[in-house]
């Protein structure tokens, strides 16, 4: 008899489990991240009623496999774009609630007597707000499309990255215990640096690899291929020091800014759905329900600290951003849990052996009843808001007034302003890619050589020192050459006013002493010469640099083909939706925007004219495309009409969106499509005698259709073959006629047909 290896049984029970359970959650119409939880709590090894897995470090490895897959999941919804065209009120928010929290969540957990890892990890866990659990609020209460919800989801984007951040941070920490401040920023230095130059290699290579082999990929391949650069970039990464998880977040937002994002996203969902199963329920397996009541009161305290202190800060980072007020706590209330990324930084403190038993239970608990009452806060917040500014002395509503008015104006960027942006990003690209550069020729190639060849240690040297150089040659060029840092602005901000002439050769200079600085590195490094003989002949080399820039074009086509790539998604979605994407950029701070409505079959507004519907003056908004298959119909006239399933775009506030779709919503539940149509189809048969009515007549005459809401469509006639009549077909005695229709009328048919 063969032998099942427990890791299967265990996946089994894991699946049986979650299966049953999450079906009787969305029968109650609850998140299913909670049934999960749920399940893995009836399976888990304290609860006996149930059978439970056979070996607990199985747990562990599904958990692992659920958080990559989860992580590279997100990675694919995050992407860096997403993250630099957040804006300002989103970023304030994030920040201001992360800090908040984290000194809220340490503080708490120090009066409550836990140790300071336990504190740390606390405030970590109540820092990060729940995508997941959001989302769904916002599809149940229909609100995907109001304004504060483009903030709410801003932040979590920005939350996302601090999140892995705080993820690398919380591993070093728990490792070697050292909480110096050096320490912290080294290692923060060292995330972002490897950051940006992943995504600088990725975004070179994979799209363009993905477009060469775009012919020969299906689904099938895609799904292999995306999966592989996922654990390709895990290994990666844990190669170099960090968790998996950061290298498949990752891969995950380079494969975002790729044409292919969204069919990734497709056809990685069941993967990402199975092990994110897997892992929740894994968490519901971890904790231990006596814990929960031996700390009821930690929970209780927890659970009111993360629901009123994330409702309080995260208004108040929204409002100080500019926001109005009302949109600041719509906006404040939605960010009022915590969710998934809380399992995952406590499944990190479990898996590192620094977090007590008791936090797991408890934070698990806390974010149980936090995802309960989300949809309530929502709802809660704009009555709420409304009280609120309505209680607010005098003063305080006109000072709120004018400083939220300051970002309903249009702020052009000054030229100073775009020049220092340009530069800046300029400056820390191309330095991250020559410290990689650096790094690569001085910590891994030079060494194998060394090793292999230790009596060539000198040529080696000078072998090294001018490949590295030659490398570093376009980034240089990048740095110092005026052609590909807008010569335009440049020239603009000289010739505008002769004080800026000395604020625009220090930037010039700077730039040039970066240069010199990695050129100077690179020889003191390889060559032990002085300092000053090293700046010298790295001026040197950079003069050389500039007199032949025009033959060293490489850094214009490579930053070419990195524009290229990076911007070929959001080009490709621009040509298919111009009208969202002018709209977006011009009135993306504005308390106006466009809305997809779908023309459902059994519409109200279906088969009429835009003349005849009042839309402007009942509603205030306006149809500005009409989209029916691949066919777009900008700015519609008063005489096209609206036929089923076109989507319209509507243009309109917050409050005329919500009142048109309620009303299209009211008036679509009491139309009854169903109305006159057949209940139940069937296909029947029978034998035309001398009691049939129609005998002798034809198919048109006798009316058949009309009378009895049927089709004939064959008659067998002696012993000929099947045939398809027409409607001149004559009924003939002992034919046998086929009918499809309603079952009821053909009944009538057949009854009446042998009874006449």
């Amino acid at each position: 008899m063969s032998h099942l290896p427990d890791l299967i049984s265990d996946l089994a029970l894991i699946l049986i489990s979650a299966g049953i359970i999450t079906l009787l959650f969305k029968w109650l119409k609850q998140p299913l991240v909670l049934g999960y939880i749920v399940a893995g709590l009836l399976a888990g090894p304290y609860i006996h009623i149930f059978p439970t897995v056979v070996d607990i470090e199985n747990i562990n490895l599904w958990a692992e496999m659920g958080v990559v897959f989860l992580l590279f999941a997100l990675g694919l919804e995050f992407s860096f774009k997403k993250l630099m065209n957040v804006g300002s009120t989103a970023f304030i928010t994030a920040m201001t609630e992360v800090i908040t929290m984290l000194i809220v969540g340490y503080l708490i957990g120090y009066l409550l007597g836990w140790s300071a890892m336990n504190s740390i990890f606390l405030g970590g866990m109540l820092s990060m707000s729940s995508t997941t659990i959001i989302i769904k609020a916002f599809d149940d209460l229909g609100l995907r499309n109001q304004r504060f919800t483009g903030i709410v989801f801003g932040t979590l984007v920005v939350e996302d990255l601090v999140a892995i951040i705080m993820m690398v941070l919380l591993s070093t920490m728990a490792v070697s215990k050292d909480f110096a401040g050096e320490e912290m920023l080294g290692d923060i230095l060292k995330v972002i640096f490897f950051l940006i130059l992943w995504f600088l290699v990725g975004i070179f290579i994979i799209p363009a690899f993905l477009k060469k082999v775009r012919k020969l990929m299906n689904d099938e391949t895609l799904l292999i291929i995306a999966l592989r650069l996922c654990l390709g970039m895990v290994v990666v990464a844990t190669k170099t020091g960090f968790s998996a998880a950061l290298g498949a977040f990752i891969m995950g937002s380079i494969l975002a800014e790729t044409v292919e994002a969204e069919r990734i996203e497709h056809i990685i969902k069941p993967v990402k759905d199975l092990f994110g199963a897997i892992f929740f329920v894994s968490v519901g397996m971890l904790v231990d329900p006596s814990v929960l009541g031996q700390y009821a009161v930690p929970v209780v305290i927890i659970t009111l600290v993360t629901i009123v202190g994330k409702a309080f800060f995260s208004s108040f980072g929204v409002l100080l951003s500019g926001q109005p007020l009302k949109t600041s706590i719509q906006s404040g209330f939605s960010l009022a849990q915590i969710g998934e990324f809380a399992f995952i930084i406590a499944a990190l403190g479990v898996s590192l052996k620094v977090l007590d038993n008791f936090v797991y239970p408890i934070i698990v608990a806390v974010s149980v009843i936090t995802t309960f009452t989300t949809p309530y806060f929502i709802r809660l917040s704009s009555p709420f808001a409304g009280w609120l500014y309505e209680a607010l002395p005098d003063k305080t509503r006109d000072f709120l007034d004018r400083y939220s008015s300051g970002t309903k104006t249009i702020n052009h960027e000054s030229d100073w302003r775009k020049l220092l942006k340009l530069y800046a990003g300029k400056i820390l690209i191309n330095s991250v890619l020559l410290t990689a550069i650096f790094l690569l020729s001085t910590r891994v190639i030079y060494p194998s050589l060394d090793e292999k060849f230790p009596a060539m240690a000198m040529w080696g040297n000078i072998i090294m020192s001018i490949v590295t150089l030659i490398l570093m040659v376009p980034f240089l060029v990048g740095l110092v050459s005026n052609k590909n840092n807008s010569p335009e602005l440049f020239l603009s901000l000289w010739k505008d006013n002769k004080y800026n002439h000395g604020k625009l050769v220090a930037l010039v200079l700077f730039r040039v002493f970066v240069a010199i600085l990695f050129i100077s590195i690179v020889l003191i490094r390889y060559y032990h010469v002085q300092y000053g003989i090293g700046a010298i002949i790295a001026v040197g080399f950079l003069i050389l640099i500039v007199l032949f820039r025009r033959g060293l074009n490489q850094y214009s086509k490579l930053e070419a083909h990195f524009l290229t790539n990076l911007n070929r998604r959001e080009e490709i979605y621009r040509k298919k939706n111009p009208l969202k994407s002018s709209f977006n950029n011009q009135l993306s701070d504005k308390d106006i925007h466009l809305a997809v409505v779908p023309v459902a079959p059994c519409s109200p507004y279906a088969g009429k004219s835009l003349a005849e519907l009042p839309l402007r003056k009942e509603f205030g908004v306006s149809i500005v495309e009409i989209i029916r298959g691949d066919l777009k119909i900008y700015i519609p006239g008063g005489s096209e009409h609206i036929y089923p399933q076109d989507k319209v775009v509507v243009v309109g506030t917050d409050e005329q969106l919500k009142a048109f779709q309620e009303k299209l919503d009211n008036e679509l539940n009491n139309d009854d499509c169903s109305t006159g149509q057949p209940k139940e189809i069937t296909v029947n048969s029978f034998i035309v005698d001398e009691n049939f009515p129609f005998i002798g007549q034809s198919i048109m005459e006798s009316d058949l259709g009309k009378r009895y809401n049927c089709l004939i469509v064959a008659i067998e006639r002696d012993d000929n073959p099947l045939m398809t009549p027409d409607n001149d077909t004559v009924f003939e005695p002992d034919d046998l006629v086929w009918v499809v229709g309603d079952k009821n009328r053909i009944q009538a048919l057949i009854s009446g047909s042998t009874t006449l």
